[in-house]
């Protein structure tokens, strides 16, 4: 059966395409796709460098300057499309694409992060895409007034997506900040005035250290997210086919990375599964609310104490096994004292889901208009 094609628009190699705009390869678009390189090599300075992850260090003398697109080139990022301007450097595992006066330099990002560079990674050791293929790529090209119309639709939602995110950043700095008074005492709560008490780690929590439970999900625990089963996790599962010796976690158990506790590794699990061996589980006493102790023992000082009971030569091999867990000293409130702390803090956590939801829902409102404004699906003119 022909497909049908609307008045208007006709056939590309890319699909039906409005009338007057065109297909062409990427390099044929641009000045140039290359890999940058950052000749100071210096940690600190003036300019900003951009590498694989965004901004890596600042360096006294620029390479480059004036917009330009970044994709990283190798690594765990390799695909991801930035958008760097100013005076800056530009580290060897990133991809600059500059472009020319006819093809807009914001509806070429647009259509880089459209394209899902991911897609064209290749290798497992190191993942690389390289500029070669970029130049390679096809690109739907419409004329550049009605480029600059696309843009002007797309950067509304940029903007707005823009605030939203600054917005869920002063949530999370009030948040911290209010955690620092309240988890350490030095502001209290109206009608919570009782002396705080210092207890021992091992007064208020035990081990849980159940194996042979491999009927239970695996789980993954995460410094973002907390714990989550491993199937709704980003990161490949490397567990081990034989699950004999996997630790089962319990809601409101605590579960830590024994050889990472020094850096605050930890996380309060709200479901039943089973988790590496490389983690301990504790589990708390009825005399505290596990949601403050689970914040308290990730403050600054505490993840210090952690350091100093962690046993090991260097870094790469300190652990703080349950018995070192245990001699951790920590001031708290009543266990009244400790949940009404705990509710207030959580409701801050409401506020950001509720923000991060919104900002979901306006990236994926933006996801939508590029899927029809950057093919042509939709006109503006």
């Amino acid at each position: 059966m022909d497909k049908h094609i609307p008045q208007g628009y006709k056939e590309s190699p890319l699909g039906i395409i409005p009338e007057g705009w065109e297909v062409k390869r990427l390099g044929d678009l641009c000045l140039d796709i290359y890999s940058g390189r950052n000749k100071t090599r210096i940690d600190s300075g003036t300019y900003p460098v951009y590498g694989s992850t965004g901004i890596i260090g600042k360096t006294n003398e620029y390479q480059y300057e004036g917009e330009k697109v970044l994709v990283a080139r190798v690594g765990a990022h390799a695909g991801q499309v930035g958008l760097a301007s100013g005076k800056y450097d530009v580290s060897d595992n990133t991809i600059i694409v500059e472009n020319k006066d006819y093809y807009s330099l914001y509806f070429a990002y647009q259509q880089l992060i459209a394209a899902n560079l991911n897609k064209m990674v290749f290798g497992s050791g190191q993942p690389l895409i390289t500029a070669g293929m970029l130049k390679r790529m096809f690109v739907i090209y419409p004329p550049y007034e009605e480029q600059e119309l696309i843009n002007s639709v797309l950067k509304l939602w940029d903007t707005a997506i823009e605030k939203q995110s600054e917005l869920i950043e002063n949530f999370k700095l009030r948040k911290r900040a209010l955690m620092q008074q309240l988890l350490t005492g030095k502001k209290r709560l109206p009608g919570f005035s009782e002396e705080w008490k210092e207890v021992k780690l091992g007064d208020i929590f035990d081990e849980r250290n159940e194996i042979n439970r491999d009927n239970l999900p695996l789980l993954s625990i995460t410094g973002d997210k907390g714990v989550i089963y491993q199937s709704e996790s980003d990161k490949r599962d490397i567990s081990n086919d034989d699950k004999s010796k996997y630790k089962r976690i319990c809601p409101n158990d605590i579960g830590y990375n024994t050889m990472r506790m020094w850096q605050g590794r930890s996380a309060l699990s709200n479901i039943e599964g089973i988790v590496s061996p490389a983690y301990t589980i504790v589990t708390p006493h009825k005399n505290v609310d596990v949601r403050f102790m689970a914040m308290l023992i990730q403050q600054p000082r505490i993840v210090y104490d952690f350091w100093t009971h962690s046993q090991g030569l260097v870094s790469d091999t300190l652990n703080c096994k349950y018995p070192d867990f245990c001699q951790v000293k920590v001031r708290i409130p009543s266990k009244e004292g400790q949940t009404a702390i705990a509710d207030m803090l959580y409701d801050f956590d409401k506020e950001i889901n509720l923000a991060n939801e919104k900002l979901a829902s306006l990236q994926s409102q933006k996801r939508g208009l590029m899927q029809q404004l950057l093919t042509g699906k939709k006109r503006i003119i």
